[in-house]
This record gives C-alpha cells, structure tokens and sequence, in this order.
C-alpha cells in the first residue's frame, strides 16, 4: 500500500467513497478519483491519499446501492463506490460481475451457446461411454460387484440337490467355457431372467414354472449367458446406475439393487447378440432351437409368421391381443424385440427333418421345476 501526495495531472470529477484499507479495521470515509487512467485515489480528511492501482481492483459486485471492489494484493481491501458510476470510471473500473467471472468475461449470448454445446458433449459422452466402458471394466471388479449382489439374496435362491445337478447339466451344454456362468433359481414368481456382473445368471421360478420343456428354458438360459459373455452387463449398469455403482461397492440392499438390477435394460442390438449367442450354443450342444421358438410365441400371445409378426386371427386382428397386452408388463418380454421375431429366428435356425436329443430328462427337467416348492429353506423373494 502506498501512501502520497496526490500527483499532479489528475482527471476532474469525485465520487463519495468508503474503503476499509486491507491492514486495519478502521473504516475510512472521503472520496475516490481517477488518476489518469492507471490509478483511484482515495482520500479523507487529514489522512495520506491512498493511491489504488486499477490493475490490481477486481469487482466484488453489488451491495445494497453502493457497488463492491477488493483488491488483488490485499484480500482485505474492502472499497464502497455509488452504483451509477460516470462513464469514465465506469470505463476505467473492473466491470461488475453479473453471472460469474467466465461468464461475464464471454457475454452471457456466447456463455449460453458454450454451455450448451459442453452439455451436449457431456449428455453425448454420458450416453455413449457405456459402449465402450463396460467390457473395459476388469473381470474381478465385475464379479466382487455380483458377488456383493448375490450375498444380497441370501436364502432366496433355491437348492435341491437334484435340482442344482440337472441346472449344472443344461448350463454346461449352453456355455462350455472353462470358466462357469454361476446359474440359480429365484424363489419369486415374476417371469423374469437376468443376468448379474460377475458372471452370473438368475431364473426366476415364475418363468421356470411357464417353460413346458426343457428346451425352452435352455434358450432362456443361453441367452442370459450370451449377456454374461458379450460383457452387456456392465455396459447396461453403467447406462443405467452410473459410475456410482463401481465407487460404491454395490452395497444397496435387496429393495434398491436387486429390483435395479432385475429391471436392467440392455439395447435392442445387445438382445439380438445375446439370441445369436444363445442359437450358436444351442446348435453346438445339439439342442433344438424349437423349444425356445414356442416359449417366445406363447409368451408373445400367438405363433409368428413368416415375417415375424404375430399371427393374424380370422377376423383379422392380431391374434391373442389381449395375451400381447397383459404380456407387455412382462420385464423380460419387454424390454426385448418381439416375441414374434424372436420365435421365427429360433425356428428358422432349426435345422428340417433333424431329430434332438432332449437336453434333459423328464426327471432332470422335473427336478428344476420343483426346486423351489421342495427347499424348505427357500426364503421369499419379492422385489417390491
């Protein structure tokens, strides 16, 4: 801080002022003016002027009526003017600070159009990570994450001791990797499947319990472990938890991240790879892609065509509206493409005339089937 004699030169014109100096907690009362256009000078009655460097003021914006400076050099310079300022101090004074530094700086026109191109970015940038993100994410990170979730269900996977050889038995035919998916029955009756990080599979008994063979649920099967495979399962997480997921350990309970990850959404392009996923296996095991053909039609309410559609009733109206409708709240069902070009990629895949082997038998199937009603262990699963 320096303290002279006002220099000669001086531009004409006062302002009435108040400053508190930064190095004492007196408050000063006089009066400001322009010295050239390099320094204020601020002075009172019987006190040195205080000359101010303009380069060193920065605006602290609005106060009441008075307008609010402070200066660089000394955090505790405090400076009080007239908010309607004569043009030549207004010219000469840092500029009021209207929305924030960066802002003020650009004009609020082009601070608008930059944020909204950088959100564009962002929402872009959020929307298309995933993509790429997720098979990026190390196998031990993606299975500490399903293995937190599955210590979440507890008892509320079911076990026979029968029922888990006849469950190792069709797993092994649609996923011979060295490395198992880990498959198991949920004690719910939501016709659901899902596929958990991790390397993990969920059936629930609601759908075990629709399946009439075992071939129907070996496509169900397989098409969850084409998730696990083609690395879906992170990808849908980060779309839809967000990073947060990873950072936080997954430790939500049951309510929040089961449900979350029952109602997992994968993108029509994803369903499609995890079908081609599951008809290769199927056709590598020997199993008839039939079975899974018609689970996809009865569910979608009616046999498909030849283009994919549902069949039209003789009145011309789709056929098992009313089926299609209910079956629309269906999770599984619907959130992916239509049961009727689902059924006629899996019956176009089977091969004329070609006699399967049952993936399972009669017992085997049988044993899955019960698994539930059977374990006297088995706690409720409800996701609501």
């Amino acid at each position: 801080m320096e303290e002279t004699a006002s220099p000669p030169g001086s531009l004409a014109g006062t302002l009435p002022a108040n400053w508190y100096d930064g190095v004492s907690a007196v408050r000063h009362e006089g009066t400001a003016r322009l010295s050239g256009q390099t320094a204020l000078v601020l002075e009172e009655a019987g006190q040195p002027a205080l000359h101010v460097p303009l380069g060193d003021l920065v605006s602290g914006g609005a106060l009441a009526s008075q307008l609010l400076y402070q200066r660089v050099s000394l955090p505790d310079f405090r400076l009080r003017l007239p908010l309607d300022l004569p043009p030549d101090f207004a010219a000469a004074l840092p500029q009021r600070r209207k929305y924030g530094g960066w802002v003020d700086r650009l004009g609020l026109g082009k601070a608008v159009i930059a944020f909204t191109a950088v959100s564009a970015a962002a929402v872009a940038l959020f929307m298309t990570a995933p993509e790429w993100l997720g098979p990026m994410v190390p196998p031990a990170w993606e299975r500490q994450i399903g293995d937190a979730m599955v210590g979440d269900l507890g008892g509320k996977l079911c076990h026979t001791p029968a029922g888990d050889a006849a469950m190792a038995k069709m797993l092994a035919a649609v996923d011979p990797a060295e490395t198992k998916v880990r498959a198991g029955v949920a004690n719910s009756g939501m016709v659901n499947a899902v596929a958990l990080p991790g390397g993990q599979v969920m059936l629930f008994d609601g759908l075990v319990q629709q399946a009439e063979t075992p071939e129907e649920l070996a496509g169900v099967l397989g098409h969850e472990v084409g998730h696990v495979r083609e690395r879906h399962v992170m990808t849908a997480i980060l779309r839809q938890f967000g990073l947060s997921i990873l950072l936080a350990g997954a430790d939500s309970g049951i309510g929040n991240t089961a449900f979350g990850i029952a109602s997992l959404g994968y993108s029509r392009e994803a369903e499609r790879e995890a079908d081609e996923y599951a008809r290769a296996r199927m056709a590598a095991a020997d199993i008839s892609p039939l079975g899974a053909a018609a689970f996809f039609e009865r569910l979608g309410g009616g046999k498909a065509d030849e283009t994919g559609d549902d069949e039209a009733d003789e009145d011309g109206e789709g056929n098992g509206e009313d089926a299609r409708e209910e079956n629309a709240l269906i999770g599984w069902i619907a959130s992916h493409p239509a049961p009727g070009e689902r059924a006629k990629a899996y019956r176009d895949a089977a091969s004329e005339g070609k006699g399967y082997p049952p993936v399972l038998t009669d017992e085997e199937f049988a044993a899955i089937q019960s698994m539930c009603d059977e374990d006297e262990d088995v706690e409720e699963f409800d996701l609501f």
